[in-house]
């Protein structure tokens, strides 16, 4: 095990996935401070707190569930504003399938636990074609999620350690929301990635009201919706022979 391991992390891609994640490690790191800090602060106490960092993992559903847990809401409430906010990876997944589906499916399951936002976005960029290829994909995911998982979990350790120092108003959660949109305007490259990333966004202010925070399943389903028809009636056209409906790496419904 050792030796696959040494050998995973001399492969060039896994290198290459992390570096790539490495320059938006900053926003991550703030974040998952922030988140820490926040769990502690919210009554979760430290044993509890580092329990749901590293098993849970998900820092958007964690900062749903801390408002919740501190005014005593029932438990079911907690389950669903938790699935809801993640029903996003249900998409998300959909797409993984598509490079791991061959794998077998506990080690897909040990995948699925590390898989990102910001990982996904980075991978999708990396591979556009939508075809396996585990020799060079799974190293460039390992990679990629190793930094992350880190950039992390050592910052909302820290959080969570040394709540009581940290102040509440430096606004570092604001780092990771920057880290997030400078990523995704990379992957607009084209006039169907910049339609759809406008509809998620319109779609997201519009449905800001819902419970549970719907609008994020609202603004991922209706840009998924708009880039499968444009792609469908306007694809993007030939960057050789001009407007030909040739088949293009789908990137609809890539949000972060």
């Amino acid at each position: 095990m050792a030796e696959g391991l040494s050998a995973l992390v001399r492969h060039p891609e896994f290198k290459r996935g992390a570096k790539e994640m490495l320059g938006i490690t900053l926003g991550i790191s703030a974040w998952g401070l922030v988140t820490g800090v926040a769990m502690v602060k919210s009554g979760l106490g430290v044993g509890l707190s580092l329990l749901m960092s590293l098993a849970v993992f998900a820092g958007s559903s964690q900062l749903a569930a801390l408002p919740l847990l501190a005014s005593g809401a029932p438990l079911w409430v907690l389950w669903a504003t938790a699935f809801c906010v993640n029903l996003r990876f249900v998409i998300f997944s959909a797409q993984w399938r598509l490079y791991f589906g061959p794998l077998p499916r506990a080690q897909r399951l040990f995948i699925g636990y590390f898989a990102a936002d910001l990982n996904y976005v980075a991978f999708l960029k990396r591979f556009p074609d939508l075809k396996p290829d585990p020799d060079n994909q799974l190293p460039y995911f390992w990679g990629g999620v190793a930094t992350n998982w880190f950039a992390w979990q050592i910052p909302a350790i820290a959080g969570i350690l040394l709540a009581d120092r940290i102040p509440t108003n430096w606004g570092l959660g604001f780092a990771g929301v920057l880290a997030l949109l400078g990523l995704s305007y990379s992957l607009l490259k084209d006039r169907n990635t910049w339609i759809s990333g406008v509809v998620a966004g319109c779609a997201a202010v519009a449905a800001y009201a819902l419970p549970l925070r719907l609008n994020i399943l609202v603004a991922i389903a209706a840009a998924v919706a708009v880039g499968l028809m444009m792609e469908k009636w306007l694809p993007p056209a030939s960057p050789t022979s001009g407007p030909t409906p040739g088949p293009s790496g789908s990137s609809s419904g890539r949000s972060a």
